[in-house]
């Protein structure tokens, strides 16, 4: 009999080994996910497909509720205030984290690094440049061309003002020497209108925004402003090949909780996510909106957000933005 329970305690021991790290903290309700933008747009998108995987590793729903206004800092203020028991996270991004620190006149409602604990970036989506099909230039170098030859003429439309929509735009008239106009809009989908009437010269903004009316021929790609191209759209080139390696403006979608959630809880939801961000699944979802996943340690995640907001500062200096 002895040597009987022997055999089955060391049986069991692979079992034990391999039990997710997360599987001691039995969550007794549904999860909180704070998504600072509308339903229906990017953020939205992935931050429901994020949900749903993670819910899966907790064996809870993890509810998304939109949170909007203020280019993502109305509803990332909203986490950091919320209570600290692990169940309301957010999906952060750079508008929050990364540019408006940067806002020489930008009154920030909490503190990037003391106010909320940064878990894992989550996925990072390219973007892309396009024109109007019918009436804009054929490549990017007759965009810069027709810039250069009527400085400030030339238009872009962006998300809003200090949107990475925006910034980006700036950094490639920067990098390309050009002197435009910046024209902002309440989102990508009314920029997008205008783009398609005729009443701006080009944008930038997340492929899986753009690509349904590059798929229909009404909009033209020029560049991905990506170091690599991308699966969605591999016939168009990247910034770097065009010779503006320096317009590289992926978007990106982070997690946070707020800060004085307890450590062992932060852990338990950093591998749950991890082990998210792996499900096969959620890569397909992600892929099929032109995004990848993107898992870090949190000591890396805040190494990349702060080399961000380094970066996006310099174009938010250049363009004189003030405020969101």
């Amino acid at each position: 009999m002895q040597r009987r329970h022997l055999l089955v305690s060391a049986l069991a021991l692979p079992a034990l080994a391999v039990r997710p790290a997360w599987a001691a903290w039995s969550p007794d309700r549904p999860f909180k996910l704070i998504v600072p933008f509308a339903a229906g747009g990017p953020a939205d998108i992935f931050g429901r497909i994020f949900a749903e995987a993670l819910g899966k590793q907790l064996s809870q729903a993890v509810v998304v509720e939109n949170r909007v206004g203020a280019g993502g800092l109305i509803g990332t203020d909203a986490v950091a205030k919320a209570a600290p028991d692990g169940f309301t996270l957010g999906l952060t991004g750079p508008g929050a984290l990364s540019v408006a620190p940067a806002l020489p006149q930008q009154k920030m409602p909490f503190d990037i690094y003391k106010d909320l604990a940064h878990l894992t970036l989550v996925a990072r989506v390219p973007e892309v440049l396009v024109v109007n099909a019918a009436s804009g230039p054929v490549d990017l170098p007759a965009l810069i061309a027709k810039a250069k030859g009527k400085p400030g003429a030339v238009t872009y439309g962006s998300a809003g003002a200090g949107s990475l929509t925006h910034l980006a735009s700036a950094l490639f008239s920067m990098a390309a020497g050009l002197k435009t106009e910046h024209i902002p809009y309440r989102g990508a989908a009314p920029a997008s209108t205008d783009l398609l009437a005729g009443r701006i010269d080009f944008m930038i903004a997340d492929v899986p925004v753009l690509k349904p009316h590059i798929d229909a021929g009404a909009m033209r790609a020029l560049a991905v402003t990506t170091a690599q191209r991308v699966s969605l759209l591999p016939t168009v080139a990247t910034m770097g090949e065009l010779g503006l390696a320096q317009v590289n403006s992926d978007n990106w979608y982070g997690l946070a909780v707020p800060a004085a959630t307890p450590a062992e809880t932060r852990e338990a939801l950093l591998k749950a996510s991890q082990a998210a961000l792996r499900d096969p699944k959620l890569l397909q979802d992600f892929a099929r909106q032109a995004g990848q996943a993107a898992p870090l340690d949190p000591d890396s995640y805040v190494n990349f957000l702060r080399a961000e907001t380094t970066k996006w500062g310099a174009v938010v200096r250049e363009t004189g933005l003030e405020a969101m």
